[in-house]
């Protein structure tokens, strides 16, 4: 019920707004081309870029959308169980599996360019290896994946959509007449109007029970205040090493990550290496442009907002619960946690064994069982309010 509400409700509001093509006009003559966030719901491009996200016939086989591997009504994550029980994506050819965990694509427009920070480090950029740097540029790659959408080029994609006239009037509107006649012009436009839509308050609502608590509507129980806490200290765990933004926990547009990459140890999927040959997921080494050794097995960090209703976790779904996460992370400081309570077995070895981030990973003391349970409940509050009832199936 939630899926189709969800749906309908961002399709209604989207659709409805653009049904006068003169309004849309008018609107787009005002309209900013370096928009602050959020992005207007009601700015012409955010408008056509909705359409283009839910739109299935934007695929090979006119079965799949954006929306339906980043699904409005779960936090813009795949909840699909089947290809390899929820850990990758189905691709269009209802045969295809995509190689790592669909990362949600809320909250992703505050991502910054991907580049090389002064410290040799990396960070930024769209996807987990960061091979995209811009939301547009993001936009670009599934439609053209043989393991996603599948269509054969950008001129593939230009024609499916000039196949609805109202299309074409809304783009000739919005970025001048005939632009998808031009197939790389056209292209271009249709990435920039779905990576619009994702600067609006649809992904970046900032209203979870955290951001209400700051801004004093609620009050966080006297749990999810310890687990507050102990996040953002650092001295009793070292979560804010890598998914604190801002210098002050009260920051209003807290991401709750630092956007860098990270090489923390996870474990193999061992369904997904069987699938993909045994051949090894090299994170940021496997971004064309980085060539340097040492940044193999490096993820970027994760947003941590709906958290707790966008599992499975890590780059290759090899979680299924939240706190097995928070368990997986103590045990490198704490020797008691020698076991994966999903597994009844001993924590599996790293996929990529190089480069582990042993300087952060290995701050704070061992978490008792009360301070685990304190985090899991806080990172519950980082949960938009759209999809706390979510949280009772978790």
């Amino acid at each position: 019920m939630l899926r189709f509400s969800l749906g309908v409700i961002a399709v209604s509001l989207f659709l409805a707004a653009c049904s006068e093509p003169k309004q849309v006009v008018l609107q787009a003559k005002s309209t900013s081309s370096s928009p602050e966030l959020p992005v207007a719901m009601t700015d012409p491009k955010a408008m056509l870029g909705a359409q283009l996200f839910f739109d299935t016939n934007l695929s090979k086989e006119r079965n799949q959308s954006c929306g339906t591997c980043h699904d409005i009504a779960n936090g813009f994550v795949d909840k699909r169980q089947d290809a390899l029980f929820g850990a990758v994506s189905l691709g269009s050819d209802r045969l295809s599996m995509g190689s790592r965990n669909t990362p949600t694509a809320a909250y992703a427009a505050f991502a910054p360019a991907f580049h090389r920070m002064s410290n040799g480090e990396y960070r930024g950029g769209q996807f987990l290896d960061g091979r995209a740097s811009s939301l547009a540029q993001q936009a670009e790659g599934p439609f053209l994946n043989p393991l996603e959408m599948a269509l054969p080029d950008g001129a593939a994609v230009v024609n499916r959509v000039k196949e609805n006239e109202r299309y074409e009037g809304l783009f000739n509107s919005i970025y001048g007449q005939d632009i998808l006649n031009d197939p790389i012009k056209g292209y271009a436009a249709i990435t920039e109007a779905i990576a619009t839509f994702e600067k609006t308050a649809m992904f970046l609502p900032f209203d979870s029970k955290y951001d209400r608590a700051l801004r004093g509507e609620i009050k966080l129980t006297p749990q999810e205040e310890l687990g507050k806490t102990l996040f953002f200290s650092q001295q009793f765990t070292n979560c804010n090493a890598c998914h604190q933004l801002n210098a002050s926990p009260l920051n209003s547009q807290e991401t709750f990550t630092n956007y860098e990459y990270r090489n923390i140890g996870v474990p193999a999927n061992p369904d997904l290496m069987t699938h993909n040959g045994n051949k090894k997921d090299l994170g940021l080494l496997d971004n064309p442009s980085i060539d340097d050794p040492k940044q193999a097995g490096k993820f970027k960090v994760p947003s941590l907002r709906n958290v707790a209703v966008t599992g499975p976790y890590m780059h290759n779904g090899v979680f299924k619960d939240l706190r097995t996460v928070v368990l997986f992370y103590d045990k490198y400081n704490n020797p008691r946690r020698t076991i994966n309570p999903e597994t009844g077995k001993p924590w599996a070895e790293p996929e990529v064994a190089e480069n582990i981030d042993l300087v952060n990973l290995q701050k704070g003391p061992a978490l008792p069982d009360q301070r685990v349970d304190a985090i899991v409940a806080f990172l519950k509050t980082l949960t938009d309010q759209r999809y706390e009832s979510l949280l009772n199936d978790q």
